[in-house]
């Protein structure tokens, strides 16, 4: 079917781009390798991330039993986006927003890719043990803009580092986060159709009856 071309062509690229270049890091790069691409600001800086976004875990002391749940929520929620992206082609939702759609399901593709194989596909140079859905996530994107410290009065971290932009990441992730802040964005284009039919159902309901009297 046409109307599912577009939104699979996204998934599809998004995730073979997101895995050659995370197969590209894992085989070329050392575990805490760093390479300047632009300056101080952009940077490419091999880190793994064994649990959820920022390095968190799941899971308690158990991190395994924990990676196990984690993957395994991530895939519910990937056949969970599909059943939605069908529903919102099926219904010819606005393209941008079936693209933004198809961007986060790319991008839960390819960090739960990580999490199943890398364990075992890499498991010659990985510097930690795992087995099946015990993979971690590759990250390499670091753009450290802006580096200071706090001024001694600022509350909490008053004269310690800072670092902006901080956190390390991969393309899945910024699928995720440009797909989420686009519909944030766009969403009165996006829901624009929605939006005017909402309108026009509270118009009629409002609008006073007008009666008609028969004179005889």
């Amino acid at each position: 079917m046409k109307k599912f071309a577009m939104p699979l062509a996204v998934i599809a690229l998004l995730v073979l781009l997101d895995q050659w270049f995370k197969f590209y890091i894992k085989t070329y790069f050392v575990l805490g390798e760093e390479v300047k691409i632009m300056g101080d600001w952009f940077r490419l800086y091999f880190v793994e991330n064994e649990g959820m976004a920022f390095g968190l875990t799941f899971g308690g002391d158990n991190n395994e039993i924990g990676k196990y749940i984690l993957t395994f929520l991530r895939i519910i929620l990937v056949f969970g986006g599909f059943w939605y992206l069908y529903r919102t082609v099926i219904q010819n939702k606005h393209r941008g927003f079936i693209a933004c759609v198809s961007l986060i399901i790319a991008g839960a593709i390819g960090n739960i890719i990580d999490s199943i194989f890398y364990g075992v596909w890499f498991a010659d140079i990985n510097t930690y043990d795992g087995n099946y859905f015990q993979g971690h996530v590759v990250d390499m994107l670091y753009f450290p803009m802006v580096n200071g410290h706090f001024p001694d009065w600022f509350p909490m971290w008053g004269s310690e580092a800072f670092t902006f932009f901080s956190p390390i990441f991969n393309i899945a992730d910024s699928a995720i986060s440009l797909g989420v802040i686009t519909i944030i964005i766009c969403q009165k284009i996006f829901f624009k159709e929605e939006k005017a039919i909402t309108d026009d159902i509270e118009t009629s309901n409002n609008s006073p009856e007008v009666s008609v009297e028969e004179n005889i």
